[in-house]
């Protein structure tokens, strides 16, 4: 059996990552996207995440988030808290959209900087200021990722966030561990997620509360249990499993990220959809090697 998703200690365990669906007209597929949430929490995931990146927010309008949001926190029924995404590329947009999730009954905000220019240390700081004042007293996880951004946020600038009071948790997408560990060193009370590009197990050996990931869609099960073993501290089982999973995040990392998971889960039987043009859907190479790997770890009928 797995935690109780939120307690007094915060959040914690694994909160996947949902892809958008939507037809050729840009239409969400409410009940795609609510069966999706049912199963993922009847699979025991601890929250949902809509519109981090596998949720494509690039490519949405903000109705279309909205609605996103909307259909999220009515299908998940107050079971599992849904930590919405809100990204921008100014300040104003921002804060408006922090306040426009947590009005359609989001329990926190992931919250996302984007940029075209580069943006200044005191600007990326004033930007994550205003969004989690937006969204006060709710939670706010920070999300970095220098892969896919022009703005990163630097070891000082996490510190003074980190004295803010709904700012918590952090995501940091890079793939360097050491910097986790360093957020970890220098934060104490900022949590810390792994993202797809860590290895889980690691990074809740050094002291990090979950993963939130666009893998945890497809392997929801799998994902849970690798948690609840790091939580009891079986860090050899916990070790055996991430070894059979971690086939799933080189993939999610060879292909374009909501190609593979969408590809993914139209495997399971989830009509999401492509994703959303210019993007390509997955290649018939790429669904041959996603669909082997889903039966090699348990998560496709063989």
């Amino acid at each position: 059996m797995s935690s109780p998703p939120h307690d007094a200690a915060g959040l914690r365990g694994v909160y996947p990552y949902l892809v958008s669906p939507l037809d050729e007209a840009g239409r969400v597929n409410r009940t795609v996207l609510a069966r999706l949430v049912d199963h993922l929490i009847e699979a025991g995931v601890h929250g949902l995440t809509p519109l981090g990146s596998t949720g494509e927010f690039a490519y949405l309008g903000t109705e279309q988030r909205l609605e996103i949001v909307d259909v999220v926190v009515q299908a998940a029924r107050g079971r599992v808290p849904v930590i919405a995404g809100v990204a921008a590329t100014t300040t104003r947009d921002g804060a408006a959209l922090a306040r426009a999730v947590m009005d359609r009954g989001a329990d926190g905000v992931l919250a996302i900087l984007e940029a075209y220019f580069p943006i200044a240390d005191q600007g990326i700081e004033d930007y994550f200021r205003a969004v989690a004042e937006a969204a006060a007293p709710a939670p706010v996880v920070l999300y970095t990722n220098p892969q896919f951004q022009r703005a990163d946020l630097s070891l000082p600038v996490i510190r003074r966030l980190s004295e803010v009071p709904n700012i918590g948790y952090i995501k940091d997408a890079s793939t360097n561990t050491g910097r986790l560990l360093s957020i970890l060193l220098e934060n104490p009370r900022l949590r810390v997620f792994a993202a797809s590009a860590h290895i889980p197990a690691c990074v809740m050996l050094i002291g990090g509360v979950g993963w939130m990931a666009g893998p945890a869609c497809v392997i929801s099960r799998q994902s849970v249990r690798l948690y609840d073993l790091a939580q009891r501290r079986e860090w050899d089982a916990a070790m055996a499993l991430q070894r059979e999973l971690w086939a799933v995040n080189q993939a999610f990392a060879k292909y374009a990220l909501a190609a593979c998971i969408k590809g993914a889960l139209e495997m399971q039987g989830f009509a999401v959809g492509a994703p959303l043009p210019p993007q390509a859907p997955l290649s018939a190479d790429g669904r041959a090697e996603v669909r082997r790997i889903l039966q090699r770890v348990g998560a496709l009928p063989a």
